[in-house]
């Protein structure tokens, strides 16, 4: 007998809707908020609720995404359940704040709808705020459709407020792509959802005024070091409470997620690893390949920070992996992708020594094809066939004008 969900009817939903329904269920204390485009409707949803009497919150409205985090700040430093909602330059005027929150060791959660940054302005989806965050210590997890934004939101409560971690957390879903597409998705009950993420434990919180504390407070040399370390080893340390928390959610609700999504990587000649929306066109991608005799497959970090390199390892790790190509959704400043050097790093250690290429893609939301995934892990194939790297490192995938490609393999 197939076991029942506590699972309300299927919902058409895009992912800032998606996401704003998991914020009511989670019955914020705290939202304060800057909009921008194309978060927007996920801080002005949640208001909504406030209005209508949904919810029993506050809602902040302030002058910049600046104001936000420190308004988020204050207020889970007050011992609130806090949250809000972010893209792009807005993300880029937190990152001070950001470092705050984490240091501070605060549970606030912050939805991030990815968009490319300027200069030039664009309001698309490229993966640029994303890679932004990667060292603030915040969580940082990774939803490739609304279904995931929604599920994935609850989940971040569960995960940053736990007692062993007690940080922030970044739920990203791409710009436009995921955030403003519908697509169907199954709900928890209100009343279930919000025993999954639990009443609000407050820790340290400046309101209990038995047992005073201080935040924010100055350290320099002697002291630090050692506070950046517990951070450190705090994040590290989440991945377990992850793993727990995406479990227990499987079981709620039959959804399963992981740190590290591999598809089709059992016997995998050739392997593309992406990130957000692009996994489910990668997927498809393979599916067609597999149908031509190339045996293709993905592997996607979840999540993203704290980077599961032995699990990355893990999935390279496949005597039959010849070539893999890294396709990172941000510009490179000057550098290879952010996420090749993540993925080369765990692949160094692998008996197997895939052959790994970078390509840029999808800035300021170029379209990424089915047809173009397939060319790439064709690309990878012709690498797996040579032997050796038979194109620059780096290129780019989608760009008009002439082929640009970058840091020539050397053969001795």
């Amino acid at each position: 007998m197939a076991k029942e969900f506590e699972l309300n009817e299927v919902e058409v939903w895009d992912g800032n809707y998606a996401a704003s329904q998991a914020l009511r269920q989670a019955q914020i204390d705290v939202v304060a908020a800057y909009p921008i485009t194309p978060s927007t409707p996920i801080v002005e949803g949640y208001g909504a609720y406030v209005a209508n009497g949904y919810v029993d919150g506050e809602f902040v409205m302030v002058e910049s995404e600046h104001g936000a985090m420190s308004g988020c700040v204050g207020a889970a430093a007050a011992g609130g359940r806090v949250a809000t909602a972010t893209s792009s330059q807005g993300f880029a005027l937190m990152v001070e704040v950001l470092y705050q929150a984490s240091g501070m060791r605060l549970p606030i959660v912050l939805t991030v709808v990815n968009r490319a940054l300027a200069s030039p302005l664009n309001v698309r989806g490229d993966h640029s705020d994303m890679y932004l965050g990667r060292d603030s210590g915040w969580i940082q997890l990774d939803a490739y459709n609304p279904q995931e934004a929604y599920d994935l939101t609850l989940c971040a409560f569960r995960i940053g407020e736990h007692l062993d971690v007690r940080l922030p957390v970044m739920v990203h879903q791409d710009g436009f792509t995921t955030s403003h597409k519908a697509q169907n998705v199954t709900p928890l009950k209100d009343d279930v959802a919000y025993k999954f993420v639990g009443d609000y434990v407050p820790v340290n919180d400046m309101l209990d005024f038995s047992r005073p504390v201080t935040h924010g407070a100055q350290t320099e040399e002697d002291w630090h070091f050692e506070h950046k370390a517990k951070q450190h080893k705090a994040l590290m340390d989440s991945r377990t409470v992850i793993d727990e928390v995406l479990a227990e959610f499987k079981e709620l609700t039959g959804r399963e997620y992981k740190r590290v999504e591999t598809y089709y990587m059992e016997d995998a000649e050739v392997a593309l690893v992406v990130l957000g929306s692009s996994v489910e066109t990668a997927v498809i991608a393979a599916e067609e390949l597999r149908a031509e005799g190339i045996k293709a497959g993905i592997v996607s970090p979840r999540c993203f920070r704290p980077f599961p390199y032995d699990l990355v390892r893990d999935a390279l790790d496949v005597p039959s992996l010849k070539a893999v190509c890294c396709m990172d959704k941000s510009a490179p400043g000057g550098a290879m992708g952010a996420l090749f050097n993540e993925i080369s790093a765990a692949a160094y250690t692998t008996e197997s020594r895939p052959l790994i290429t970078n390509y840029i893609y999808g800035l300021g939301g170029r379209d990424f094809s089915i047809e173009e995934a397939k060319r790439i892990f064709k690309e990878q194939k012709a690498h797996a066939d040579a032997g050796h790297i038979t194109t620059p490192i780096q290129q780019f995938s989608g760009v008009r004008g002439p082929k640009l490609g970058f840091f020539e393999t050397r053969r001795g």
